[in-house]
C-alpha cells in the first residue's frame, strides 16, 4: 500500500484482504459522504460495495449490481444507496431524473461508472478506481477531496496495517 497526502494506492489479493480495505473504509466514511466508484467491468467495483456493505451492517446477500434497476437502497448501521450509473448517458440525464435527491445526506452514497456523471457529482467525494490485476487480486486507488483528507486517509492506513498484522497465521 502506498499512501500520498490524501491518496492510497491499496492492492487487495483476494477476499479477506478487500474486506479490510472495506473495514478501513467504513470507519472513516462520514453520513453524507458520495463515494464515486470507477473502472472497467470486472474491476472490483461491486465487489467493494459488498464489503462495505456488510462492514457497515447491511447483508452483502442484497448487494448486487443495480444496472438494470439504476439505484438500490440497503439498510444497516447507516442507509447506503447504490447507484450505477453504466446506462446513464452522462450528467444531464442523471440530472433530469433528480439525481441530487438521490444523493443521501444521512448515509453513504455510492456510485459505479460514476465518471459518466461526473459533472453532476459534488467535488467533496471520495474517489475509488478500481483496476482488475488478476483473477484474484485487485488495485484500489483511493483519493479524497475532503478538508479532513489527509487525516482520512491516514486512518485508513492504519487499519489496514492493523487488520493485515492482527490476520491469523495458518497453521
Amino acid at each position: 500500500m502506498k499512501a500520498s497526502g490524501a491518496s492510497l494506492v491499496y492492492e487487495s489479493h483476494g477476499e479477506e484482504e478487500t474486506e479490510f480495505l472495506a473495514d478501513a473504509l467504513a470507519a472513516v466514511f462520514q453520513p453524507g459522504d458520495v463515494i464515486s466508484l470507477n473502472g472497467p467491468l470486472g474491476s472490483g467495483k461491486t465487489r467493494l460495495v459488498r464489503a462495505l456493505a456488510d462492514s457497515l451492517g447491511c447483508s452483502r446477500a442484497f448487494v448486487s449490481s443495480p444496472t438494470f434497476g439504476l439505484v438500490q437502497h440497503y439498510e444497516g448501521d447507516w442507509p447506503i444507496v447504490h447507484i450505477d450509473a453504466y446506462r446513464l448517458s452522462g450528467a444531464e440525464e442523471f440530472e433530469q431524473m433528480g439525481g441530487a435527491e438521490l444523493l443521501d445526506p444521512e448515509g453513504l452514497t455510492l456510485i459505479e461508472w460514476a465518471e459518466r456523471i461526473e459533472a453532476a457529482l459534488p467535488s467533496l467525494r471520495w474517489r475509488i478506481t478500481a483496476e482488475h490485476l488478476s483473477p484474484s487480486s485487485r488495485r484500489y486507488e483511493i483519493s479524497c477531496s475532503f478538508r479532513d483528507a489527509e487525516a482520512r486517509i491516514a486512518a485508513i492506513v492504519d487499519a489496514v496495517a492493523s487488520a493485515a498484522v492482527e490476520k491469523p497465521v495458518d497453521e
